[in-house]
Formats: C-alpha cells, structure tokens, sequence
C-alpha cells in the first residue's frame, strides 16, 4: 500500500468523517481517479509538416508521459474535422492516461511532494479549478518540472492537464480532501 493511501486510510478518513459529520462512512469523500491528458495540435494538422514530423511530436508525447505517469498512454484522436485548425476527423491529436488504485496514490504524492515545488516562482494551486461536483483540473505548462523527464533528451516543451476525479459531492468536500492530501492551495 503507498504512503499516500495508508495516510488518508488512518488519518483523512476519519478526520472528514468528523469534520463533515456524515452518518455514514461511504458518503466519506475518496480519489476515484486521475487524468492525465497531452494535446499534441500539431500531429494532427494537415499540410504545414510533413508525416513523419507529425509521427515524431506523438511519439515524444507518449514517450515523455508514459515516463511521467508509469503507465502506457492511449492516443486520442479528433471525431470532428476542424477547418480553423487544420484537423481531420480520426487525425492522432494526443495522448492520456486514467490511472486508478495505487498508480494514482503515487502519481498524487509524487506531483505534491516532487514536482509542485520544482515549478519556478510557485505560490501555490488556484483554489478555484473546481469543476462544481468536486473534480478538480490543474493545468502543467511544461512537461520539463517532473523529476521523471531528463531536460536534455526532450524534443519540445509540453503542456498537460491533470483532472483529479473525486467522489466528494461538492466542491467544499473536494477541497478539503485535496487539502488534506497535501495539495498546496494558495490562499485567498
């Protein structure tokens, strides 16, 4: 079992079981799972590069979040085609990975204890990425600040989003269970 997962098991259960007075120990709010999604734009553009370039940029993408995640990515594609953006429908856009159980325990303390505050002038998460049913999003602008990805091997900086999905029924009760599990929220 991770560290993160026996922490919440004898310490954050019962302090939000308390705190929230729930009647029941299953309404006690708890990680479903975690998202970690890469959009590729320029893989799936048609004409400006060349196919092969293309191939490369997914590649690199994949590489570098299979490393960052532990686990294989899926290559997602476009359903519609978008003229504005050069996109066909069905054209490799990027890649995600839904990691549950103790991957996703210690993927959450690795980007709270490792990564976080490698970010340079961090001040903290914005408290207000809730989505309203107690999931939380958090945008990476580089792919670079993980200890996983060696800076001189990387082809091109990348962004990411993080969807952290919890089975809290608002965002109150989604906050303070982040919190608890050591997300730096900045203060109001």
């Amino acid at each position: 079992m991770t560290r993160l997962k026996e922490r919440y098991d004898k310490e954050i259960s019962p302090s939000l079981l308390k705190q929230f007075g729930y009647s029941n120990i299953m309404q006690i709010p708890k990680l479903e799972k975690i998202v970690v999604n890469m959009g590729v734009g320029r893989a799936g553009q048609t004409g400006a590069s060349s196919s092969g370039d293309a191939a490369k940029e997914l590649d690199g993408a994949v590489k570098d979040m299979g490393a960052i995640t532990g686990q294989k990515p899926v290559i997602t594609k476009a359903r519609k085609s978008i003229a504005a953006f050069k996109i066909r429908a069905g054209a490799r856009i990027g890649c995600k990975v839904t990691l549950r159980g103790p991957q996703m325990y210690e993927f959450l303390d690795r980007l709270v204890n490792a990564t976080l505050p490698r970010i340079r002038d961090f001040q903290g998460i914005s408290p207000n990425s809730f989505d309203g049913r107690g999931n939380f999003a958090l945008g990476m602008k580089e792919q670079i600040v993980f200890p996983e990805i060696e800076y001189d091997k990387i082809d091109r900086v990348r962004g990411m989003d993080i969807i952290i999905v919890t089975t809290a029924r608002t965002d109150e009760e989604a906050r303070a269970l982040l919190k608890a599990l050591g997300m730096p929220f900045r203060q109001k």
